[in-house]
């Protein structure tokens, strides 16, 4: 699961999510849902596990759901989860042509709902001032645009129930 930024500052690496399943499913009309409840954190960092919303047919029917993925997109062709921690964003000029981003723009698209992000500006004696971005209302929803994909770990059997 990574965030599509846009243009080159884009958004950096921590964002807040403290809303809970409840909210989350009224705010982006969630049909079905994992039976977990989301934990709030107000720093949430490269490969922690998110909620992100899906859409997928069932039956025949468009159902969107909530689930939980680790952040930071491993593609299906690593040898190595911990990339996932350095593919955290992607910008929207090019995620169609970037080898690591082109299977699941096309075919895994989702939304990250969060509360803001946190924006980093360097000050002029080196250190970085964080800003905090969020809705007009502290309490309102975003949706992040977000992808996924299905990581086969080469340490698992196929059939191995975490693989």
């Amino acid at each position: 699961m990574f965030l599509l930024e846009r243009e080159s500052n884009g958004m950096c690496a921590q964002f807040v999510i403290t809303d809970y399943k409840a909210a989350i499913r009224e705010a982006f009309s969630i049909d079905g849902t994992f039976q977990d409840e989301v934990k709030p954190s107000w720093n949430v960092a490269p490969m922690q596990g998110i909620p992100f919303v899906s859409e997928q047919l069932r039956e025949g029917e468009l159902v969107r759901r909530l689930e939980i993925a680790r952040w930071g997109l491993v593609p299906v062709w690593s040898k190595d989860r911990k990339v996932g921690a350095r593919i955290i964003n992607a910008r929207s000029e090019t995620v169609t042509e970037k080898p690591s981003f082109r299977t699941a723009t096309a075919k895994h698209r989702a939304l990250i709902p969060a509360n803001g992000y946190y924006e980093w500006q360097k000050n002029t004696d080196g250190w970085k001032t964080p800003h905090y971005l969020h809705g007009k209302d502290e309490d309102q929803l975003l949706g992040f645009a977000g992808l996924y994909e299905f990581w086969p770990n080469p340490t698992k059997a196929e059939d191995a129930e975490d693989e």
